[in-house]
């Protein structure tokens, strides 16, 4: 297969997982304010896993080193098609939100 096209096909599942998880913990939040705390609780389960996942493959995807394969480009969305300052940041601000969204299902669970 072409270089050129297996990179777009990594970059593409990529972006596609990525908005997958993105939204899963921008939808944790509303979840837990509608009191609708089981799917709050569903979606920090399933977005903890992807945390282990990067926290197990030493703080990047897996796809990273898959798509590394086929360019030399290092740039931070190399792997993937978001802006270059969220792919920068991407950790920093979804991991903020994630936690965020945690505490706040947490906190809504205990009342």
């Amino acid at each position: 297969m072409n270089p050129r096209v297996t990179l777009r096909a990594i970059k593409l599942l990529h972006t596609l997982i990525w908005a997958l998880f993105a939204g899963c913990i921008l939808a944790i939040p509303v979840f837990s304010y509608t009191g609708n705390l089981s799917v709050a609780a569903i979606l920090c389960a399933v977005v903890a896993i992807e945390v282990l996942i990067i926290v197990f493959n030493q703080w990047h995807c897996p796809l990273t080193d898959i798509a590394a394969k086929y360019t030399s480009d290092r740039q931070d969305n190399f792997d993937i098609y978001l802006p270059v300052w969220l792919a920068r940041y991407n950790k920093m601000i979804f991991g903020t939100l994630y936690f965020a969204g945690l505490f706040y299902t947490i906190f809504k669970w205990m009342r």
